[in-house]
């Protein structure tokens, strides 16, 4: 008679993904539904560099191109729902660390191969890339593919198709950095 193995004590624990993806859709059907449009993380962002360039240098903030238009007629940057939405993430991600007991001292996640500041470099120039892309691209990929494909958009479910191939396409180029 085969026996099934122990449960590791160790083992972090996460939530059931199927719950999660689950409570994702609810929560951006009810985004939807209450504010008129979808979830979006790239907006607070640039409220946060907005409102810190102002707080650094409000003159050269409200004199810039880019940085002026989001200061007009007295209006704060950090004055949107969507930097809400940031602080709801952070303070979620913060509680369920709590609930599962996921809570320690701070590490570099990496692979048995790689050093940590080869893994933090890395990062680092990835973030930077991401957030550049993001740019250009006016949004994140969770406003463009979940947002986009949870309403059916055509151009919203081309961002799914096309960021999932590209990350496995990229993935066996950077795989060392884990693995």
């Amino acid at each position: 008679m085969e026996t099934l193995p122990k449960p590791e004590k160790n083992k972090t624990k996460y939530i059931n993904p199927y719950l999660g993806g689950v409570l994702m859709g609810v929560v951006l059907l009810v985004t939807i539904f209450i504010s008129g449009r979808e979830l979006g993380i790239s907006g607070a962002v640039r409220d946060s560099v907005v409102a810190t360039a102002n707080v650094i240098s409000p003159v050269a903030a409200k004199e810039s191109t880019y940085y002026g238009k989001f200061l007009k007629n007295g209006h704060h940057p950090m004055d949107n729902w969507l930097d809400y939405e940031v602080l709801g993430v952070i303070l979620g991600g913060l509680l369920s660390g709590i609930l599962f007991k996921r809570i320690r001292k701070p590490f570099v996640e990496r692979g048995p191969n790689v050093s940590k500041g080869r893994r933090l470099t890395a990062a680092v120039i990835g973030g930077i890339l991401f957030g550049f892309g993001t740019r250009l691209g006016r949004g994140c990929t969770s406003g463009a593919a979940l947002s986009g494909a949870s309403t059916f958009a055509f151009g919203g479910v081309l961002v799914m198709v096309i960021l999932f191939a590209s990350a496995f396409a990229f993935a066996y180029f950077f795989r060392k950095l884990w693995i």
